[in-house]
C-alpha cells in the first residue's frame, strides 16, 4: 500500500508525521460527551463491553440473572452509532461502537459524532485499539495496572482513565472522506482476515478433536483391531480388550493435595521453591510466564518427582479442571499450589493420557456441582482405569500415541504460527492506516472475492517489507 505523498510533523512524539492535510485535535473537539442519565428509565436493555467482540447484548453472553436485579436508573444512555469505553480497561482495547440503544455501567464512557451513519466514531475505534494508543493510555492511568500474559491474555489489575486526560488526548483528525475511506477498507480488511483466523482456529478444534480420539480409543481398546473384547461391566466403558482390567486410580498410584501457603511468604524468582499453579499448565506442558515462588518449608511428598502428573484439581472455570501435564527434570524438586494435584505412580505415562482421554473427563464430570468445580482426591482415587495387565503392552500405546499425535501437533503448532503472523498483520495494518502511514483513499474493495489462503501470502509479504 503506497505513502501519501506529503507528510507534516504532527507535534506529538508517539505520533510523529502526519498526512499533511491531517488535523492535530483534542479528543473533546473531535467526539461529544453523551453523558445521558438512565433515569427515569428509557431502556432495561444491559449492554456489555469485551476487549474482543467490543459492545454486546449483555443478555446474549450469560445466563447469570443476577446482572438484570441491578438498578438500572443509575445505568448511563448508549445509542446506536455511540463510541463507548471502559474507563478501567481501555489501555487493553475495551472499546467499540454500539450497534444498540441500550444502558452502560457508570464507569463506562460514551461519545457520538456528527455523522449518523457513525463513521468518525468507527474511525477512533480503531484508532483506539491501537497499542501505540494504549501505552498512551497506560500512561495517563491512575490506579492499578495491567499485565499481559501473552496469548491475548491479562490479568486485567484495573488502571482507571479519567474523563479529563481522555477529552484532552490529542489525536489525529482526518476529514470525513478519509475517515469512511479508512474505515471501509480496515473493515474490508479486518474481516476477511477475521474469517481466515475463524476458519484457521476451527481446524485447530477438529484436529485436537482427531488427537483425543486417538488417545480415547487407544486407551480404551487398545491398538490392536483384531483384539478380542470382553464387556468391562461398567455401561459407559462398553468393551474392553479381554486380558485387559479395570482398576479404581487408587490402586494405580497415590493422588496427594497441594501446598497451602501465605502471601506473606511468597519471594521474588531465585529466593524459594517454584509453587506450580493452573497458569503453569497451558495446552498439556508445563509453562513458566507467570510462577510464583515461597519459602514455606515443604514436605518431601509435595516435592514434584519427574514422572508426577500435575493435574489443575480446582479451578473457577469448569473447562480447567482436569487439565494436566507431566512434571519433567526442570519442574522436579519444586511443589504446587493448593488448587492443584498431583497423581505419583509408576503407570504414569499411561495414565497420563488417560487423564486426557473422554473416559476420564466423563467420570471427573460427573461429580461436579453447580457451587463448586473441584476434583478432589477421594473422586480421583475412585476414577476407573481401563488398562492393559501388561507393561509392555502399556508402553507400546504410549509410543502409538506419541507418534500419531506428534503428526497432528506439528500441524498445529504450524497453524498457529500461521495464526499469529496474521493477527500481527492485521495489529500493524490498522495501526498504520489511522495513523496516516498508508494511503487508502483510492482503495476499492474488489469485486471477486479472493481466496481466504491470500491472507497468510499478505502477512508473509507486509513482514518481508517491514
Amino acid at each position: 500500500m503506497k505513502r501519501y505523498s506529503k507528510y507534516k510533523d504532527s507535534g506529538i512524539a508517539w505520533l510523529r508525521e502526519i498526512p499533511e492535510q491531517w488535523r492535530i485535535e483534542s479528543f473533546k473537539n473531535i467526539l461529544k460527551e453523551r453523558n445521558e442519565k438512565n433515569n427515569p428509565i428509557r431502556t432495561k436493555e444491559i449492554l456489555s463491553l469485551s476487549i474482543n467482540k467490543g459492545v454486546t447484548l449483555y443478555a446474549e453472553k450469560t445466563t447469570n440473572l443476577d446482572r438484570f436485579k441491578d438498578d438500572v436508573s443509575k445505568y448511563k444512555l448508549a445509542h446506536k452509532g455511540d463510541l463507548v469505553l471502559n474507563s478501567m480497561n481501555m489501555i487493553v482495547g475495551a472499546v467499540g461502537v454500539s450497534k444498540y440503544f441500550g444502558c452502560v455501567s457508570p464507569v463506562y464512557y460514551t461519545f457520538y459524532g456528527n455523522n449518523s451513519d457513525a463513521y468518525t466514531t468507527r474511525f477512533y475505534e480503531y484508532l483506539f485499539r491501537c497499542k501505540v494508543v494504549q501505552s498512551v493510555l497506560y500512561s495517563l492511568g491512575r490506579g492499578l495496572i495491567a499485565i499481559d500474559r501473552g496469548e491475548g491474555k491479562y490479568n486485567t489489575l484495573r488502571l482507571k482513565i479519567s474523563r479529563d486526560d481522555l477529552r484532552s488526548m490529542r489525536l489525529p483528525l482526518p476529514n470525513i472522506s478519509e475517515q469512511i475511506a479508512l474505515v471501509n477498507y480496515l473493515d474490508f480488511k479486518t474481516e476477511k482476515i477475521d474469517r481466515f483466523i475463524k476458519k484457521k482456529k476451527q481446524l485447530i478444534v477438529l484436529l485436537n478433536e482427531q488427537k483425543a480420539a486417538i488417545v480415547n480409543k487407544a486407551v480404551t481398546k487398545g491398538i490392536n483391531p483384531n483384539v478380542k473384547l470382553k464387556p468391562s461391566g461398567i455401561e459407559w466403558l462398553g468393551d474392553i480388550p479381554e486380558h485387559w482390567e479395570t482398576k479404581r486410580m487408587k490402586f494405580l498410584g497415590d493422588a496427594i493435595i497441594g501446598l497451602t501457603y501465605s502471601p506473606s511468604e511468597m519471594v521474588d524468582e531465585g529466593e524459594g521453591t517454584l509453587v506450580l499453579r493452573s497458569s503453569n499448565v497451558q495446552k498439556g506442558k508445563l509453562a513458566y510466564e507467570d510462577c510464583v515462588y515461597v519459602t514455606t518449608e515443604i514436605p518431601e511428598k509435595k516435592r514434584t518427582r519427574v514422572g508426577d502428573i500435575l493435574i489443575c484439581s480446582r479451578n473457577g472455570s469448569i473447562k480447567l479442571v482436569g487439565k494436566n501435564a507431566l512434571i519433567d527434570e526442570k519442574a522436579s524438586n519444586e511443589s504446587f499450589g493448593a488448587f492443584m494435584t498431583v497423581v505419583r505412580s509408576p503407570y504414569f505415562e499411561y495414565l497420563h493420557y488417560y487423564f486426557n482421554s473422554a473416559s476420564f473427563k466423563a467420570q471427573s464430570g460427573m461429580f461436579f456441582t453447580s457451587t463448586i468445580n473441584q476434583l478432589t482426591t477421594g473422586v480421583l482415587n475412585q476414577i476407573i482405569v481401563s488398562i492393559p495387565k501388561n507393561i509392555k503392552e502399556q508402553n507400546e500405546i504410549v509410543s502409538y500415541i506419541k507418534e500419531e499425535t506428534s503428526i497432528l501437533d506439528k500441524t498445529i503448532s504450524t497453524i498457529e504460527k500461521e495464526i499469529t503472523l496474521v493477527e500481527e498483520y492485521k495489529t500493524a495494518l490498522i495501526a498504520e492506516a489511522v495513523t496516516g502511514k498508508i494511503d487508502v483513499r483510492e482503495f476499492e474493495i474488489p469485486n471477486t472475492e479472493e481466496p481466504l489462503a491470500m491472507v497468510a501470502e499478505e502477512a508473509i509479504s507486509y513482514n518481508k517489507v517491514d
